[in-house]
């Protein structure tokens, strides 16, 4: 018999059959803490997830205590219950197709029809429907973000937890037409609830989904994006962005649901913010092995959460500029830490491609060379390319660089355009003086990059043009305080900017 353990229950595997156990525990969002609630939860296990995996839930089945053995035999006091299931073959599994790269449009194709048949059988009432509301769906958003306190600073950053809390936040508050208009189209459903790629089973004969949440009715009164998010997230989690926008995608059409593309990135931030507080809460219990790994987890789920508030689902260039002395570098590098995403130093390139160490100044016998309109040219071409080739990995590439010049921006946004990624430019400002106490400070660093020093400033100044021009694509942002309050600052701004985004997409469709 082999076993595994959730932050909730135990499973214990004797094949042909699985038995599932729950633990006795409060968490606020479940209770299970007396015999009677575990029997009762158990029971409702089955008859929920009978709606889609009828011949693997077999029954609950009652474990006696005798002296002290533990049976299924009626001998003795009833100790627990579990809920008796079918194995399923570990090969079937929708996580271990995806690690043999057996998963295509065809398996995204069975998941679908599955998922539509389903959702078609269940019926939309004025009860379910009114969990589609934005303070019905605070009450778990808001939950969260208390269950996840504990963890600021352990596995999720303060400036992303404030980050997503205000974007979740003020989404509620710019979509209410959105919101009103799934209940309205009976989009909210008794739903599975936990709808992750180590719930599905395929086999050539069938497409099982099981495990569905029993213990809470409001995570199951969702809407059917929010159901969806759950397993395009976790595809998105797997470094297959391909797959899960692929399935929005055809989910959208087949289910004549154009809201799923509008509402998606809301609902995969949510859902990547629960896995990271599920991995954070299972880190800290007294019987986990190696909670370090859990850690770690939550660490990635969290920032792929972030990633949803700042970049959503589309490739996305995201462009730290402004003058020199602003702290350019220094903010993009926080950002890619935060994010996960590469980054890309115009500084860096400039230096690498004239054959200079990136730490030491340029001679001045170089400069003329180093800073002519030529290499200036094929600095910024690289950085570009370099940019647009990370977005085909990672979804996004952040390029740190002046910009100082409305043809370099112009070369930068007819690229994006040409490789359809979007481009998000945010530009720092920092009063005079302290952009001239900044400079001043480079001479004392032994590691800097830029070769900007006071006496540079008039002329880089002059000939820096404001990125006017960029309107819609812009953000401007103080960087007059610490790195972290400027970083903090632009992940809120950036979060703003998807809101509205968000909201005008609704809008125009």
């Amino acid at each position: 018999m082999r076993s595994i353990q959730t932050h909730i229950s135990w499973v214990f595997i004797a094949s042909p059959f699985v038995f599932k156990v729950k633990k006795p525990l409060n968490l606020g969002f479940l209770d299970f803490s007396t015999l009677e609630k575990r029997r009762h939860f158990c029971q409702r296990e089955v008859e929920l997830n009978r709606r889609l995996a009828p011949k693997i839930y077999l029954g609950v089945v009652p474990i006696y205590k005798a002296n002290s053995s533990f049976s299924f035999r009626p001998d003795g006091q009833i100790a627990e219950y579990a809920v008796k299931m079918r194995e399923l073959a570990h090969s079937g599994f929708l996580s271990e197709l995806l690690s043999k790269g057996l998963v295509g449009e065809t398996e995204i194709t069975r998941v679908i029809s599955t998922l539509h048949r389903f959702y078609e059988s269940e019926t939309p009432t004025p009860e379910i429907g009114r969990w589609g509301t934005r303070e019905k769906l605070k009450i778990s958003t808001d939950e969260n973000f208390v269950q996840v306190k504990p963890f600021v600073g352990k596995t999720i950053s303060s400036a992303a937890f404030e980050t997503i809390r205000h974007f979740t936040n003020q989404f509620y508050v710019a979509n209410e037409k959105l919101f009103f208009e799934r209940i309205q189209q009976h989009r909210i459903l008794d739903c599975h609830g936990d709808l992750h790629l180590d719930h599905i089973h395929l086999t050539p004969e069938a497409a099982t989904i099981f495990d569905c949440i029993e213990f809470n009715d409001r995570f199951r009164f969702i809407d059917i994006a929010n159901d969806l998010a759950f397993l395009v997230m976790d595809f998105d989690f797997e470094g297959r962005r391909d797959l899960g926008n692929l399935l929005l995608r055809n989910a959208a059409r087949e289910f004549h649901d154009e809201g799923l593309l509008k509402i998606g990135d809301f609902y995969k931030c949510y859902r990547a913010f629960v896995r990271g507080k599920v991995e954070s809460i299972q880190a800290i219990e007294p019987e986990t092995i190696k909670p370090e790994d859990y850690v770690k987890h939550a660490a990635r789920y969290f920032r792929l959460a972030l990633r949803y508030v700042v970049g959503g689902s589309e490739p996305l260039v995201l462009v730290i500029m402004g003058r020199v002395g602003t702290g350019k570098t220094t903010v993009a590098r926080q950002l890619a830490s935060e994010l996960g995403w590469p980054v890309f130093s115009s500084d860096e390139i400039r230096k690498t491609l004239a054959g200079i160490p990136i730490t030491e100044r340029t001679p001045q016998e170089r400069r003329g060379e180093v800073y002519s309109p030529r290499m200036t040219e094929r600095t910024y071409k690289k950085l570009v390319d370099d940019g647009l080739a990370a977005v085909a990995t990672f979804a996004c590439g952040i390029l740190d660089a002046t910009f100082s010049t409305r043809a370099l921006r112009q070369f930068l946004c007819k690229r994006c355009a040409e490789a359809n990624v979007r481009l998000q430019v945010v530009e720092l400002d920092v009063d005079p003086e302290a952009i001239e106490s900044r400079l001043r400070a480079r001479d004392d660093k032994a590691a800097e990059i830029s070769d900007a020093r006071p006496e540079d400033l008039e002329k880089l100044n002059a000939a820096y043009e404001p990125p006017s021009e960029l309107a819609a694509d812009l953000i401007r942002s103080s960087a007059s305080g610490t790195t972290a309050e400027t970083m903090k600052t632009v992940l809120l701004r950036l979060a703003e900017k998807s809101v509205s985004q968000a909201n005008s997409l609704d809008g125009e469709q």
